[in-house]
């Protein structure tokens, strides 16, 4: 079923790959239906536009996570723009972006303001976007309120009450490998809020390793035990769930396979 895997949030830009990724990723994308990379920084926009030109299979969105602050360009959003410009036709999405509170030290009002910043932007060019909050939901909610962006909570993490109001805001709600861990109660009560029509499949590579997996380095293929868990707690099949979050995928950024 590995030919029905659409990850939709991978980072085959990280060190963990830097070992094998020649050969990795080719092989990789003859497994797989298709793989989307989630950018960070400038580097990982080049990353991810030139491996977009190199391959059928592979697309690339373009963005600053917030916890790329402190290698911004003099301006930000102008480079966003002009790269959006440029490579038009191979960008599907402004990310990953958004606001992370989660260790000490961060620029709350320069976090706020770059997601502001970038959730409009994607407006402007009429581009979904893929979202990344992590112990600030509140403040993240309020920005999504305000511009009611086309895109995907990507790695959901919250409660089904915060799960219920994202897909209220029009939005999709994509799980990682967590989805199978036996603690997993509060994303598993998350997913079963979630209508089926709004649910992406994700890796985060390497991040997220689902069981028995968890620990290792995480790639695509192991999307097939979290499908697996979403499956369950929706009662379809798991190559229907893989089938579903395919299309929803597409749907969402515009891609025709």
């Amino acid at each position: 079923m590995h030919n029905l895997i659409f990850d939709s949030h991978s980072h085959y830009d990280d060190d963990a790959f830097d070992s094998d990724r020649e050969t990795f990723l080719p092989h990789l994308l003859n497994t797989v239906k298709a793989v989307l990379h989630a950018s960070v920084d400038t580097k990982s926009m080049d990353f991810g536009i030139e491996n977009s030109e190199r391959f059928r299979n592979f697309y690339t969105s373009v963005g600053f996570h917030p916890e790329a602050m402190d290698r911004l360009p003099e301006n930000p959003c102008q480079y966003l723009e002009d790269v959006i410009c440029q490579k038009k036709g191979k960008i599907v999405a402004v990310g990953e972006i958004g606001l992370d509170y989660h260790y000490e030290g961060y620029d709350r009002d320069a976090q706020i303001k770059l997601f502001d910043e970038q959730l409009e932007l994607a407006k402007k060019y009429d581009l979904p976007v893929i979202v990344h909050l992590r112990d600030a939901t509140e403040d993240g909610l309020s920005l999504i309120r305000k511009h009611r962006p086309r895109g995907v909570m990507h790695c959901f993490s919250g409660s089904a009450e915060t799960a219920k109001e994202v897909v209220s805001l029009g939005m999709y709600v994509s799980f990682t490998g967590v989805l199978t861990f036996k603690n997993s109660k509060k994303a598993k009560k998350a997913c079963a809020e979630v209508p089926v029509d709004r649910l992406l499949l994700e890796t985060d590579c390497p991040y997220m390793a689902p069981e028995p997996f968890r620990g290792r380095r995480c790639d695509s293929t192991m999307i097939l035990q979290t499908a697996e868990s979403m499956a369950q707690i929706k009662g379809i099949s798991t190559e229907e769930m893989l089938n579903i979050a395919s299309k929803n995928t597409c749907d969402l950024f515009g891609i025709s396979i």
